[in-house]
């Protein structure tokens, strides 16, 4: 079936057909680095990411935008309240941000422009937008002109009488309407500045995006990705200024992605229900935090809780398990598959797979599908016995291609198991107050006793580890073991 995407521009699912064949343009908006990203940025540039991987998994050459905002009212606040330059702040959150995203398995853009660098487009795009009449200057500040703008409001819905009425008492008497908005701001002392023809000032927030934007993917292009909160003004904003300078359709296909609900409530830092990505992956397995996030539709509304993480942490260990044990069976098959055992059912479970990621990039139904393989891969190991000799390995090793292929789409179980799975119950044990040493050090002496054939002793400290809520498995590979509760 053909890729369909949900068009915030047009409120429905269309087919996708990019401006040219193989080829996908697309920008995301990316962090204000002024504060650790919170777990909102995560559910944005995870669904981002599986976009971007599934796009190429189909065979487009998907050049990748995502921008970094490094000059803005809440940077130039931060770095008064610390003491330090502007610059000092954005380098900070800008090297937090690649570590959140690197906890979070989500790839870095093909281009990642910073506003500072891009001051000369920007002030040629807002120059653009003056000589053609869709903006006017106020001393130092430059605003654009909605009524000027006929089309203004199509992408939220939003009429510009209603906004209008609906506006609080403007404060600012230089605008000609409550709703225009600034393109260009005349410095105040202490801030960053460049030179314009409008005086010493710096860009507005939503010019931004479209000179970087337009600059690295065209006046017109595919894709342009954001949360929910975007769309107005700032998404709004964007189609207008660009659209008023070059006259052509801005953007093909808008997409965006649902809230972060904290137990049925909106995050907010006003109401104490606010968590930062670091805090979530300091104490919990990081893959569980993307598996939770494309549990769900990317643009459906999605409730965190300590209970849904710490079920994602367990699906994790559980599909990390499987594929060591498959791993494990498997060893150094050669690849030469004959009549693979189940292959029909698995081959309905991938087809399935991809309808679900045609669908608007359902990541919820195809998170199912990869549940189904690793169950089949369960029970195909848990029956082993009844295999004849030969047949096990190669529909083992089919199955694992599939899990694999789907993991690396959607950006999970990319890791070596064993290490993942050491991982999680070490941050089980911390989280649990278990001492991990302890634990190490009854193991240890477990295995002296079996070696000693002191299977007394061996069975106390089991018990022992089971009474902690800890199950020790024995393999050829070595002991190991997982915390049950």
């Amino acid at each position: 079936m053909p890729l369909r995407l949900f068009n915030t521009l047009s409120g429905k699912k269309e087919e996708f057909i990019p401006l040219n064949p193989k080829e996908v343009r697309m920008y995301v908006c990316g962090v204000t680095v002024y504060d650790m990203c919170h777990i909102g940025h995560a559910r944005a540039y995870v669904a981002f990411d599986v976009i971007v991987r599934y796009l190429r998994e189909k065979g487009y050459n998907v050049t990748y935008v995502r921008n970094f905002t490094d000059v803005d009212d809440k940077i130039i606040r931060r770095a008064s309240e610390l003491g330090i330059a502007t610059e000092d702040v954005t380098e900070k959150y800008i090297k937090e941000f690649y570590t959140d995203m690197e906890m979070l398995n989500v790839g870095k853009a093909d281009i990642e422009p910073r506003v500072t660098d891009h001051i000369s487009e920007i002030i040629a795009l807002i120059q653009r937008i003056i000589d053609n009449g869709y903006a006017y200057v106020v001393g130092g500040d430059v605003y654009f002109s909605v009524e000027s703008f006929p089309s203004y409001g199509r992408l939220s819905g939003r009429k510009l009488d209603d906004m209008k009425a609906g506006a609080r008492v403007e404060l600012n008497e230089q605008k000609r309407h409550p709703m225009d908005f600034a393109l260009w701001k005349e410095s105040k002392p202490g801030e960053p500045f460049w030179d314009s023809p409008w005086g010493k000032g710096r860009p507005g927030w939503h010019i931004e995006c479209s000179a970087m934007s337009t600059k690295y993917l065209g006046a017109t292009f595919d894709i342009h990705g954001g949360g929910k909160d975007l769309i107005f003004p700032h998404h709004e904003n964007e189609i207008a200024q660009s659209e008023a300078a070059y006259k052509v359709p801005f953007v093909r296909y808008w997409l965006h992605n649902g809230f972060v609900n904290i137990n049925e409530e909106k995050m907010s830092k006003s109401l104490g229900n606010f968590f930062t990505i670091r805090e979530v992956t300091s104490q919990y397995f990081p893959e569980a935090l993307r598996y939770f996030m494309l549990g769900t539709h990317y643009r459906s509304p999605i409730s965190y809780s300590i209970d849904a993480i710490s079920e994602s942490e367990g699906r994790v260990e559980y599909y990390y398990s499987t594929l060591r044990d498959v791993n494990n069976i498997v060893g150094n098959f050669d690849g030469t598959l004959r009549d693979i055992v189940l292959k029909d059912e698995v081959d309905k479970n991938m087809a399935e797979f991809y309808e679900a990621m045609d669908d608007d990039f359902n990541t919820a139904r195809a998170i199912a599908n990869l549940s189904n393989l690793l169950r089949i891969a369960n029970d195909m190991i848990l029956k082993r016995g009844q295999y004849k000799k030969d047949v096990l390995k190669p529909a083992l090793y089919y199955v694992r291609e599939k899990i694999l292929t789907i993991g690396r789409i959607l950006g999970i179980m990319e890791k070596d198991p064993q290490v993942a799975l050491n991982t999680i119950t070490s941050m089980k044990a911390k989280r649990m107050g278990i001492d991990v040493g302890e634990v190490e050090r009854l193991i240890a002496e477990r295995s002296h006793a079996r070696k000693m054939k002191d299977f007394v002793r061996s069975d106390e400290i089991r018990d022992r580890l089971l009474g902690m809520g800890i199950t020790i498995m024995d393999t050829p590979d070595g002991t190991f073991w997982r915390i049950e509760k």
